[in-house]
C-alpha cells in the first residue's frame, strides 16, 4: 500500500510538472502574439520567403539585396501551409521549414529560440546565433565541433514521431519533464516515439526529409578597364624578366604508313530450291596488298669539328704520247712500155 501511494504521488507530480510546462509554452506563444507590431531593428531574425506562408506578430517589410522581403522579428508567429519556406538569418545562416508547419521565433541578443509545434526544420548556422529548438517535450540545442558550422534537422513525421539528424556538428536532446538528456553525434540519425529519451532508436534517414538550398554568393562587381598610370607602367617594366627562353612547340611526327590489305570475295549465291547452298570457290578470292613506295633516301648533314690541312700527294705528269712511225715511201710503179722493154731485155741481152 505504501509503494502504491508513492507511485500515485509520483504520477501526480509528473502531471503537475507537465501542466506547468504546457502553461509555460502557451505563455511563450501568447507573449509572442501580444508583442507590439512596431519591432526594433535589434531583434531582427531574418527575411523569410515562401509560396504559402502566413506571418503574424512583429514583422516588417524591407528591401534586402534590391528586393522587397518580409523580415521576421522576435515574437513572430509563422505558419507554412504547404511546400517549404526559408529564413535568411541576419547573421548569415539559413533555416528551411518544410510544411505544413507552425512555429514561433524569439530572439534575445545573440540567442535565437524556435518553438516548433508541427513540421520539420533544417537549420544551417555557421557561427551565430546560438540556436535552441523547443518542442512540446524535447529541448534540442546544436553543438559545434571544432568551431565548425552546425547543420541539423529536427521535426515530426506523419505519425507524430520526432526525428533528428545531424549532418555537421552534434545535437543535445533534453527531456523537459524528467531532465534526461542525450548527445546525438555528428552524422547521427535517430527518432523518438512519444518524446521519450528511452525510446530513442536509430533511423535510416526516412523520417527527416527537408532539403536546404544554400543561397549562392553574389558575383563580384565587373571590373572597368582604365589607362595605366606612369607609376604602374614603371613597375610593369621593372617586373619584366629579360632573356626568357621561348618554348618551341613539339615537332609533329608523321604517322607510320602501314600496308593496306583488301580481300575481294565473289558474291554469295542463294538457291531456295537447292538443299545445299553452293560454296564460294577459294580460287576466286583475291587478296590485294596496297603499299606506298618510299622515295630514295637522301642524307643531308654537316661535319662538325676543326679543319685539318691535308697535303695533296705529288702526281707525276703523264708521259708524252708516242709518235707513230713514218710511213714507207710510196713504190713507183713502172709504166706498160717500160715493162715491155724490160721483158725483151731479159730475153736478149745486148751485152751477150
Amino acid at each position: 500500500m505504501e509503494f502504491l501511494f508513492l507511485q500515485q504521488n509520483a504520477r501526480r507530480n509528473m502531471a503537475l510538472f507537465a501542466s506547468a510546462v504546457g502553461v509555460a509554452l502557451v505563455a511563450v506563444f501568447v507573449a509572442a502574439a501580444a508583442r507590439p507590431d512596431n519591432p526594433s531593428p535589434g531583434d531582427s531574425v531574418g527575411a523569410i520567403e515562401g509560396e504559402a506562408i502566413a506571418v503574424t506578430g512583429p514583422m516588417s517589410v524591407e528591401t534586402v539585396n534590391g528586393q522587397i522581403a518580409t523580415v521576421l522579428h522576435s515574437g513572430s508567429n509563422v505558419r507554412v501551409k504547404s511546400g517549404s519556406a526559408r529564413i535568411n538569418l541576419v547573421e548569415g545562416g539559413q533555416i528551411a521549414i518544410c510544411g505544413p508547419a507552425h512555429f514561433s521565433v524569439l530572439k534575445s541578443g545573440n540567442s535565437l529560440t524556435i518553438a516548433l509545434d508541427t513540421g520539420t526544420i533544417h537549420a544551417y548556422i555557421e557561427h551565430a546565433p546560438a540556436l535552441t529548438m523547443y518542442t512540446p517535450q524535447i529541448q534540442a540545442q546544436p553543438v559545434a565541433i571544432g568551431g565548425g558550422p552546425q547543420d541539423t534537422i529536427v521535426g515530426f513525421d506523419a505519425a507524430g514521431a520526432m526525428c533528428v539528424r545531424t549532418n555537421r556538428g552534434a545535437l543535445r536532446l533534453e527531456q523537459q519533464l524528467t531532465g534526461q538528456n542525450v548527445l546525438v553525434p555528428q552524422g547521427g540519425s535517430v527518432f523518438l516515439a512519444n518524446g521519450q529519451i528511452d525510446s530513442l532508436r536509430t533511423d535510416s534517414g526516412e523520417h527527416c526529409a527537408c532539403e536546404l538550398q544554400l543561397a549562392e554568393a553574389a558575383p563580384p562587381p565587373p571590373e572597368v578597364s582604365r589607362l595605366a598610370s606612369a607609376e604602374e607602367m614603371r613597375h610593369k617594366v621593372d617586373d619584366v624578366k629579360p632573356n626568357v627562353p621561348t618554348v618551341e612547340p613539339p615537332k609533329r611526327v608523321a604517322p607510320k604508313e602501314q600496308p593496306v590489305y583488301q580481300v575481294f570475295v565473289p558474291p554469295l549465291i542463294f538457291n531456295a530450291n537447292a538443299k545445299v547452298q553452293p560454296e564460294v570457290d577459294p580460287k576466286m578470292i583475291m587478296l590485294i596488298r596496297r603499299v606506298r613506295v618510299r622515295p630514295t633516301l637522301i642524307f643531308k648533314g654537316k661535319v662538325e669539328g676543326d679543319l685539318v690541312a691535308v697535303k695533296a700527294p705529288v702526281v707525276a705528269p703523264p708521259p708524252p704520247p708516242k709518235q707513230p712511225p713514218a710511213p714507207p715511201p710510196p713504190v713507183k710503179t713502172a709504166s706498160l712500155a717500160e715493162r715491155v722493154r724490160n721483158f725483151f731485155r731479159k730475153l736478149w741481152p745486148f751485152h751477150s
